[in-house]
């Protein structure tokens, strides 16, 4: 299974490093991407809150933290797939991780505030958060890793190794 996740995050890192028009070859700034992320987790919420007081759906008083676990998820993958575009990776980890934790930080207490129960009496909400943010660090790290191993190769010039007489 790993081998399939690195093989995929490979291909996706060249076709992004060689497809200019590609929208994810720019590295959009992480703080756009969680501004834009955490405001359509917002409207789901708020829209299924207004779903579930009109009656036409019955939504759980846990779904806001659902919701913000899901796009929480969402922004972890889709920056660390903008970090293969940046031109200095520290730079943008920093600002990624500190986008990272603010996002955290809002849907928390969005979800809070809309349904009313902290995260622990939410359930496994806690474990959720840790392990997105466990899996985010992770994300980074592989593609991190995948791009300065791509780098090194296109410097690097190909010999064929010398053959014994």
């Amino acid at each position: 299974m790993l081998d399939k996740t690195i093989f995929f995050f490979s291909y996706l890192y060249i076709m992004v490093e060689h497809q200019p028009s590609s929208f994810f070859y720019k590295a959009h700034h992480p703080g756009i991407q969680a501004t834009i992320v955490f405001i359509a987790g917002l409207v789901v919420t708020l829209m299924a809150k207004l779903i579930h007081y009109a009656g036409i759906l019955e939504v759980s008083d846990r779904f806001p933290w659902m919701s913000a676990a899901s796009f929480l998820l969402f922004f972890s993958v889709f920056n660390s797939i903008f970090s293969l575009s940046a031109p200095d990776l520290n730079k943008y980890w920093t600002k990624s991780m500190l986008s990272f934790g603010a996002l955290v930080l809002m849907s928390g207490l969005v979800a809070w505030g809309i349904s009313s129960m902290d995260i622990n009496e939410a359930g496994s909400y806690r474990w959720i958060f840790m392990v997105l943010t466990f899996g985010y660090l992770v994300f980074l790290s592989i593609l991190g890793f995948l791009k300065r191993i791509v780098e090194f190769a296109e410097k690097e010039r190909w010999t064929s190794p010398r053959k014994k007489n």
